[in-house]
């Protein structure tokens, strides 16, 4: 029995090796994908930034208005924009919910 031990002591050992071995490969791979997908997204991101950048203060900025005014008046004329649709959306319900009691 002693030797059958030994014996299956030595495959334990290696399979141990083995898979420590499969595990450090495979967090080294994990590593290179998360690394390389960071530096695309960062890369894209900032084109991206650069680009609407540009274009705001290109074709949206009125005069003495910075890129960042800009975007933030932007950013505020669209909340009230979506505001007055839900506003419109929720008139509408109103009177379609009255027009139905009625008949």
């Amino acid at each position: 029995m002693s030797k059958m031990n030994e014996v299956a002591e030595k495959i334990t050992e290696g399979l141990e090796k083995i898979e420590d071995g499969v595990v450090t490969g495979y967090n080294q791979i994990e590593e290179g994908v998360v690394t390389g997908y960071q530096k695309i997204e960062s890369g894209v991101v900032g084109g991206f930034n650069k680009m609407t950048d540009k274009f705001v203060g290109k074709f949206l900025t009125k005069e003495g208005e910075t890129v960042e005014e800009a975007k933030a008046r932007i950013a505020e004329d669209q909340k009230a924009r979506e505001a007055a649709q839900k506003a419109r959306i929720e008139d509408s319900l109103a009177a379609s919910r009255n027009a139905d009691k009625r008949h």
